[in-house]
């Protein structure tokens, strides 16, 4: 399997600055993430149908948490948090959804794929912006993660492209990236240099 890059909103730009950014980006990434906390059910709806309108396609949607939106939406997949029990139900519910679940140690990850977690979202890995209260977990502890369990686990915290193919010689199916994309002031550029540091990876 080729490494993934997933791009991750900030919950700082507005509807109409994403759209701009991901329309420009979506040819050369895998998956674009809706993680806007502060964003009501309807604006979360409303911004997934206009990206898919401006040609972004509903396989490379993931909507976080709200797996109800992103089932009536009809977009790939659902991101859950860690702390949300209701994984095995969500897979119930809504069996055409990838669901995937963000986790931060070993137990974790294996409560999360014995749940039935189609991938695992592990971070974050180095200091990030959007962390720095929390200490990072580092390579090994991602590799640890890698080692004990089966699905993709997609890294996430702080990965900048020049520690990309570290991250990648883990075994780790993609990488996710918030701020190193999309508060870039050349998005377009940025998503290059990622996609060039993952070149070579399968």
């Amino acid at each position: 399997m080729y490494p993934q890059l997933h791009v991750i909103s900030t919950g700082e730009d507005s509807a109409e600055q994403l759209l701009a950014k991901v329309s420009d980006i979506h040819h050369d990434i895998d998956f674009i993430h809706l993680r806007e906390m502060h964003w009501t059910e309807k604006e979360v709806k409303k911004t997934a149908n206009q990206l898919m309108k401006v040609g972004v396609p509903r396989e490379k949607i993931i909507i976080n948490t709200l797996a109800q939106v992103a089932h009536t939406v009809g977009v790939q997949g659902v991101q859950l948090p860690s702390n949300q029990g209701n994984l095995t139900k969500v897979k119930k519910m809504y069996p055409e959804l990838i669901v995937g679940s963000s986790v931060h140690s070993v137990s974790e990850a294996i409560s999360k794929e014995k749940e039935g977690a189609d991938y695992l979202m592990f971070g974050h890995v180095f200091a990030s912006d959007s962390k720095r209260d929390k200490a990072p977990r580092g390579i090994q502890a991602l590799q640890e993660v890698i080692d004990l369990v089966r699905i993709p686990v997609i890294a996430i915290g702080g990965i900048t492209p020049s520690v990309t193919k570290k991250v990648l010689h883990t075994g780790a199916g993609g990488i996710a990236v918030l701020s190193g994309i999309l508060k870039s002031k050349e998005v377009k550029k940025a998503v290059h240099q990622y996609k060039q540091a993952m070149e070579g990876w399968e």
